[in-house]
């Protein structure tokens, strides 16, 4: 005798439907129903936060914006709780409270990979103090707050005793290089130090990028004595951070001349002039370009135009560098086998009583561009280092020491 066959409660297509716009939903809306303010248990209203309402909208307007026409009201929220159970029973969801929020899973990355993310993710937002991003850090440090954490094991067998819960928010790796400037305009605000600067229109600086957009700033400060201030108009290219500060990459207009600045020496004004932009392969070349400068060179400084198109098609001539480093400095420079892809370092002859190098060479090749950034990363190791070539650079870091000696000379007599 055959089998009464049972109804499945989704095989009616409203049903079957509804289930499917609502995985959508949490798989394009991560976070979904989450409360802005994580102490306000009772809204503006008096009424306490309801998520399932807040994923109940966002569901209607997913449907109406793919073609499908809800009833009005329709799912119920005794119905859309059945299917988040649903969603539970085939461990789509887990079996846990999503106060701040319904996502599937990790979304596109697993648990291990996620939990490196977050840590990159929270030292871009509090130490480079990037504004868009502590902005993502924050809400998503809201959303994660129910998860649990267990390192990815490769086992087929998971045994709880062997891997108790971690603590997910605990820092394992950390960058701690610290912006010196304020970069974020929300912290400005919320501290009374305003910045005139170029943070403030920071998101339509990354807009052009992307769009590959000129626009015009204008560079409020110039400590470098060549008077480059005013207005400029350019092809944004990168934001780039490094040690201390932000920077912004980008190519002139007028002459495609590739140049590196600090953001905070920007003013607070940025004008989009290209609205169609010129796309981003355009972009992409000229990124190309400038990190072959970046590449072949000492630090930031780019050149002018002339020895950059030289440079870039091989032409120019590189200076050759050579400077001796004696102990304990030398020893730090052994260590960095990849400081520059063009380096060569040779050791002197062995001490007797250490077994180690007297000194060491280090030896490049560099564009003229460089010398001073390359001098100023000399002088940082002080009398444990002496250049011995090209002359000028020689006599360079000669001249600093006596004047050096100068100064402490008549800093005794004056005291």
């Amino acid at each position: 005798m055959a089998k009464p066959a049972k109804s499945h409660p989704y095989a009616d297509p409203q049903a079957f439907d509804r289930l499917m716009l609502l995985i959508a939903t949490l798989v394009n809306y991560p976070g979904v129903g989450y409360r802005e303010n994580e102490r306000a248990e009772i809204s503006e209203s008096g009424n306490h936060h309801n998520a399932l309402e807040a994923l109940k909208r966002q569901l209607r307007e997913l449907a109406a914006a793919v073609g499908f026409q809800l009833p009005e009201g329709y799912p119920a929220t005794p119905t859309l709780r059945r299917d988040l159970e649903k969603l539970r029973d085939y461990y789509i969801l887990d079996r846990r409270m999503y106060r701040w929020g319904y996502y599937l899973g990790t979304g596109v990355m697993n648990q291990d990979e996620l939990k490196v993310a977050f840590n990159a993710l929270e030292s871009q937002a509090i130490y480079q103090g990037d504004p868009r991003i502590r902005q993502i850090y924050y809400q998503l440090r809201k959303r994660l707050r129910g998860f649990e954490f267990n390192e990815v094991q490769t086992s087929a067998v998971r045994r709880e005793k062997d891997y108790p819960k971690q603590d997910f928010f605990y820092p394992v790796r950390q960058h701690l290089n610290r912006a010196i400037n304020y970069t974020d305009p929300q912290e400005m605000m919320e501290k009374g130090e305003f910045r005139n600067t170029l943070f403030h229109q920071i998101d339509k600086v990354e807009g052009a990028i992307l769009a590959g957009q000129a626009i015009e700033i204008s560079r409020s400060c110039d400590f470098y004595g060549s008077q480059k201030v005013g207005l400029l108009v350019i092809w944004p290219l990168q934001l780039i951070y490094y040690d201390i500060a932000w920077y912004l990459l980008y190519e002139s207009c007028s002459n495609g001349c590739l140049a590196i600045a600090r953001v905070n020496r920007f003013s607070n004004y940025c004008q989009i002039l290209t609205p169609g932009g010129r796309g981003i392969e355009a972009q992409k070349q000229s990124l190309k370009r400038a990190y072959r400068l970046l590449k072949n060179g000492w630090g930031f400084k780019l050149g002018e135009l002339e020895e950059q198109q030289l440079e870039l098609r091989g032409e120019l001539e590189f200076v050759k560098v050579k400077v001796r480093f004696f102990p304990p400095v030398s020893s730090f420079i052994e260590e960095g086998e990849l400081r520059h892809p063009h380096q060569k370092i040779r050791h002197g002859p062995k001490d007797n009583q250490t077994g180690k190098p007297q000194y060491v060479d280090y030896c490049l090749e560099l564009p003229p561009r460089s010398l001073d950034e390359f001098s100023i990363w000399v002088q940082r190791y002080g009398d444990r280092a002496q250049v011995l070539s090209p002359p000028q650079l020689v006599e360079k870091h000669r001249q600093a020491a006596l004047n050096l000696v100068d100064r402490y000379a008549q800093g005794k007599a004056n005291n």
